[in-house]
């Protein structure tokens, strides 16, 4: 598939900022599975300094200072992407999960996933949770399917009852919350048997309802996470949608929770009280011509 993101972030301030610094993760990363083809990021008012860079977990960042005053400000970014089906994945064929937690210490790029993050931490409860999945001898990647459809069976989706800041606790009490919630609480289960567990942000294309046209804006942000095999790599579950992703999930960026991945983040001086408003818009392209070249700014 190929596609077109659309995300803009308006924010309005209820009084001026007078210099902010921002860092934005807007830019789709390049997999095995997913090539990018271009991509810029358009931000009002024009940006005193720019910096595009890598941060630890390679993921692509536009850092930004606006040294004038201003009321508004808003972050457009526009990326063009090729996405593939990932290979065909034999579940019960991969290793035994006591194999891969007994032997994470040997991986080093795996082994900094099974450790507490500040909101994914291992919790004695999600350990037991965990261990009804995965039980002895069972091939990980199988089990990690069978957790990911408990979660979403267990858990409702719920945009109003969960904020950002959200621990995974609330979560799991309240049994109620977001896709990031969803995902934060499959990571932590992991990690709670000494399984290595990756937060993955992106993009899900939606379809409308039968007979009604598709609305601009009406995408959203998504999340979901992946489970490492030192024999298969990293293999991503969407418990929110109780799913392996394919070609209907488009990667952005990946760390160990979404404190990593954050896709708007900044310092300012002044601005009060504000409002924020997204819109996100995956459009699929049926003709390779379809790809535009970026603005010029």
């Amino acid at each position: 598939m190929i596609y077109r993101v659309r995300h803009e972030t308006r924010y309005d301030y209820e009084t001026p900022v007078s210099v902010s610094h921002h860092i934005v993760r807007l830019t789709p990363r390049t997999t095995a599975t997913q090539k990018l083809i271009d991509s810029w990021i358009i931000v009002t008012p024009r940006p005193s300094v720019t910096r595009d860079h890598e941060d630890y977990f390679s993921n692509r960042v536009t850092s930004f200072n606006l040294l004038e005053p201003h009321e508004v400000m808003a972050v457009e970014a526009i990326s063009e992407i090729i996405v593939h089906a990932p290979p065909p994945v034999d579940f019960a064929e991969s290793q035994p999960w006591e194999i891969v937690r007994d032997s994470r210490e040997s991986d080093i790029e795996s082994c900094q996933f099974a450790f507490d993050s500040p909101r994914a931490a291992a919790m004695p409860q999600l350990a037991d949770y965990a261990y009804e999945s995965f039980t002895p001898g069972r091939p990980i990647f199988e089990a990690a399917l069978d957790l990911t459809s408990r979660i979403h069976a267990d858990f409702r989706f719920d945009s109003k009852a969960t904020e950002v800041s959200t621990p995974v606790e609330t979560f799991w009490e309240k049994r109620r919350g977001v896709c990031q919630d969803f995902s934060h609480l499959e990571i932590a289960c992991l990690r709670s048997i000494g399984l290595p567990a990756r937060y993955v942000s992106g993009y899900l294309r939606t379809q409308p309802p039968p007979g009604q046209p598709r609305l601009a804006g009406a995408d959203a942000s998504h999340a979901w996470c992946s489970v490492w095999s030192p024999a298969q790599g990293w293999l991503d579950f969407d418990p929110t949608n109780n799913c392996v992703p394919s070609t209907g999930h488009i990667t952005l960026a990946w760390g160990r929770d979404y404190g990593d991945v954050s896709p708007v983040y900044g310092v300012l001086l002044g601005g009060a009280e504000h409002t924020v408003d997204v819109a996100v818009d995956v459009m699929p392209l049926e003709d390779p011509q379809d790809l535009t070249a970026a603005p010029k700014a």
